[in-house]
């Protein structure tokens, strides 16, 4: 947990590797994650840097590696993803091997891809001819004759439409037919494409061609794609060489398949014998060509996971070797980068075990160097703390070295979903949910799901985990469990009134002064307040007065935590200008009215009805503070006080003016203060110079500058700590603008702030009584049934999936995420604006597995 009290040291390092040993040297670093480069070629074109070639080579093999993916999948090979280890990136020398075996394995798949189509072209094509040959034997045994016969009516209908339309008389205009022998062509074409076939060739001919079709009943495969296609089978009749080329010039424009076909029924025959030996002696062929593929595939299969994670691997090795400089010798590669403190001697190995490697003499080093820039916010976190941290994040990530809300996130978020929550049965439901994540983890990871509702549930566990937890302690605090309560310890009240008076009198209540034992309820609420007509009232007291004490407990804390950044930035005037006036003006308002709720309760009692500490001369404590703040008294009943101690008013009244003193110290006291700063440091500038002495002059010039430098380093730290900008150089104007922005909204946010922790009291008892409607609406329907009635079972079967559909659904689904967005706004908001700027930038090292994790992602 020491690592998320705040951000971790960071320094700025130059890395000093000599070029051989650099790729070893960044391939270590990537493999710890423990460093953030920073860009020294930014004025410099990516395309003239000095590995852009080996970029570029890195692309190459991707994209080798992606054509030999897709093949795999489009045979359906499995490609295992399950890997125990990650393979670390090619050493130099076996890049090489790596891009040949890479190249040669591309050209075989490309090699066997292109004598399968082939093979399969073939395949089709004698296919094809088989269907041919067999779907138009029947063309053939139907006789000539008659087909000639329909020809010669169609041409003689043309002439004498023909002869209609010509208006000039010819000389002896004569139309003649010449009888001859009936020509054919044969072949397939796509279904879709035979309406407009079949009219294209009649336009073509006018009518003169007789057109016989059939449908092949199997699909056929198509070589290139593996896709599925329907073809036809047809023949052409037709008289006359000009018409053949004109048919088929239209069979080669529809893609259509043309096929030799014998007239004679002998040579069909013999022609189909032929063909089905050939498509046999080819079936074997392709079989035995695809099962080769198949264990080639298989093959590649099992190394393509490992050859990815090298190649991109690789290539995030040359991305970073291009942010390199190389020194002014051409020696030695220089880097810059943001390394954590407690991780330098990791670095250094790293760059030492890179020179090892490599083999060469001249080690590598870092140099820590002093900047004044702002360093990256780094929190080191694991699996559970990393989900609180991301909630953080999520409003802004922390400025360096600036308390970190997260820390104390991992118990207030979820005790305030609890209290919001507040039911035993819900919270199990949660809490069951998320163990069975936590317990399933390494699988659901193994899976990498897509669904991105499904990975926010699996990032925040552990969250949902300790919402279920408090929201169980909340529900027995409310003893809520369903809507229901739970009698364990024996109520403390008793009825002291006879049968009949308590049946005659149904809005009669118990007097807590006669009918109560005189000990609480061993944990949380009495069970009996389940029964009684006033516990909407009685719940409604209770959680509205636990809410604003703990919402004003929960703000004073956050104040609080500014003392960690004052002492951490040295900020010491902030912690009497700043931080006690808020503070001051938070206790003596809120807290005090808080205090006024204990003792109310420990001063009033119900036992006696006529003494001035009854129950009846309680005073409200809202009405108390409105009158503090208002200078007015109340109206009490005779014998009562309006104040609960001696000395109250003189002490309210000394509250008051103290918290109204504490707002013009938070208003002038930081900008007079930078402005006193500001001269005595002009007056210090000006006695620097004032001496005559050359040699005085100059040795005050120099400790002037050590004096500078020392401010401004007090001025850099600062700045670390709020975001990279310091108010201390804005003029005067604009810091007293600034200050009273800062003021106003702190004043005015106490009131506000206050009174949005209501929602947990809201909240609370929407859900509670949600839940009661659920119970009596749903539940009851099935459990007051008649007994003896038959339909019984299936009222009861019904009503209890309908109540649990909707507790599920609503109460846990519904109610949950607006609790936790509830619970996510009091910590942004009321919480973290006490104390919290988060205006840093994160720290985003080398890491290879960040970055295979985010392509998968992209992918």
């Amino acid at each position: 947990m020491g690592a998320m009290f705040r951000s971790e040291d960071m320094a700025l390092c130059q890395l000093f590797i000599q070029p051989e040993a650099a790729y070893l040297s960044v391939s270590e670093l990537g493999e710890t994650g423990t460093v953030q480069f920073r860009d020294l070629n930014g004025d410099v074109n990516y395309f003239q840097r000095k590995f852009v070639n080996e970029v570029r080579r890195c692309d190459e093999m991707e994209r080798k590696l992606r054509y030999i993916e897709a093949e795999v999948k489009k045979d359906g090979v499995p490609i295992p993803d399950n890997l125990t280890e990650l393979p670390r990136a090619p050493i130099p020398r076996e890049i090489i091997n790596l891009e040949a075996h890479l190249e040669k394995t591309e050209n075989d798949i490309a090699e066997l891809s292109q004598n399968a189509v082939n093979l399969k072209s073939n395949y089709l094509e004698l296919t094809e001819l088989q269907h041919v040959l067999e779907k138009t034997r029947v063309f053939f045994t139907e006789n000539q004759d008659s087909f000639l016969h329909l020809l010669y009516q169609q041409e003689e209908a043309n002439d004498s439409i023909t002869r209609a339309l010509i208006t000039e008389e010819p000389q002896n205009p004569q139309v003649t037919t010449t009888r001859g022998r009936l020509e054919f062509v044969g072949g397939v074409i796509n279904r879709e494409r035979v309406p407009a076939f079949e009219r294209m060739l009649w336009r073509i001919s006018r009518g003169n061609v007789f057109l016989r079709q059939s449908e092949l009943d199997k699909p056929l495969e198509d070589p290139t794609t593996g896709n599925q296609i329907y073809k036809t089978a047809f023949v052409a009749f037709f008289q006359g060489e000009q018409l053949k080329s004109r048919i088929k010039k239209v069979c080669t424009g529809f893609h259509a398949s043309l096929y030799p076909c014998p007239t004679s029924l002998a040579e069909r025959q013999e022609m189909v014998k032929g063909v089905r030996t050939r498509l046999e002696d080819l079936n074997l062929v392709l079989n035995q060509t695809q099962d080769h593929r198949q264990r080639v595939l298989h093959n590649v299969a099992k190394e393509l996971p490992n050859w990815s994670i090298m190649v991109r691997k690789m290539k995030a090795i040359y991305h970073t070797m291009n942010l390199f400089n190389m020194d002014v010798s051409k020696k030695c590669l220089i880097g810059e980068c943001w390394v954590p403190v407690s991780d330098l001697a990791t670095v250094q190995n790293c760059l030492t075990e890179g020179s090892r490697l490599c083999g060469s003499s001249i080690p590598s080093f870092l140099n820590v160097i002093h900047t004044d820039e702002n360093p990256p916010t780094f929190n080191r976190t694991n699996k559970f703390t990393k989900g609180f941290q991301n909630l953080i994040d999520a409003y802004g990530v922390a400025s360096y070295r600036e308390a970190n809300p997260a820390l104390y996130t991992i118990v207030t978020f979820p005790f305030l979903f609890g209290v919001m929550f507040g039911d035993a049965g819900h919270g199990l439901i949660l809490t069951i949910f998320a163990a069975a994540m936590i317990l399933r983890e390494k699988k659901i990871i193994a899976q990498k799901s897509s669904n991105e509702i499904a990975n926010i549930f699996f990032g925040g566990r552990y969250i949902i985990l300790l919402m279920g937890l408090f929201s169980i302690y909340a529900g027995i605090i409310y003893n809520d469990i369903f809507s229901k309560s739970v009698n364990i310890f024996g109520t403390s009240w008793k009825i002291n009134y006879n049968e009949s008076t308590v049946e005659d009198n149904p809005l009669l209540q118990l007097h807590p002064g006669h009918d109560y034992q005189g000990y609480p309820y061993a944990m949380g609420v009495d069970p009996v307040w389940v029964l009684a007509q006033n516990k909407i009232v009685f719940q409604n007291s209770l959680k509205m007065k636990m809410s604003i004490i703990l919402g004003v407990v929960h703000m004073i804390f956050g104040v609080c935590i500014n003392i960690v950044n004052i002492v951490n930035f040295k900020r010491y005037h902030s912690l009497f200008l700043e931080f006690l006036p808020q503070l001051l003006f938070l206790i003596l308002l809120f807290f005090y009215m808080t205090a006024l709720m204990f003792i109310k309760w420990a001063m009033y009692h119900s036992y006696d009805d006529y003494s001035a500490k009854s129950a009846k001369c309680a005073p409200s404590v809202l009405i108390t503070f409105i009158n503090m703040m208002l200078f007015k008294h109340s109206n009490m009943p005779p014998g009562c006080s309006e104040y609960m101690f001696e000395g109250q008013d003189i002490l309210q009244l000394v509250c008051f003016f103290t918290a109204i003193l504490c707002i013009p110290v938070m208003l002038f006291g930081k900008p007079l203060y930078i402005l006193s700063t500001r001269a005595k440091k002009r007056r210090k500038s000006g006695k620097i110079f004032s001496n005559g002495n050359a040699s005085q002059e100059i040795e005050m010039q120099s400790e002037g500058a050590q004096v500078a430098g020392t401010s401004n380093d007090t001025a850099a730290q600062s700045s670390h700590g709020h975001g990279g900008h310091s108010h201390d150089d804005m003029p005067f104007g604009e810091l007293m603008i600034n200050q009273s922005i800062h003021t106003i909204e702190y004043v005015l946010s106490t009131v506000s702030h206050t009174a949005s922790y209501l929602r947990l009291w809201a909240l609370s008892l929407a859900h509670s009584q949600l839940s009661e409607v659920l119970w009596n609406r749903l539940l009851r329907i099935g459990l007051g049934a008649e007994e003896g009635d038959y339909v019984i079972g299936v009222i009861l079967f019904v009503s209890f999936a309908a109540w649990a559909f909707f507790t599920i659904a609503i109460l846990v689904m519904m109610e949950g995420l607006s609790a936790f967005l509830h619970t996510l706004r009091l910590h942004w908001v009321e919480f973290m604006t006490k104390f919290y700027e988060g205006v840093g930038y994160p720290f985003q090292p080398f890491y290879f597995k960040s970055i295979l994790d985010a392509e998968d992602a992209e992918d």
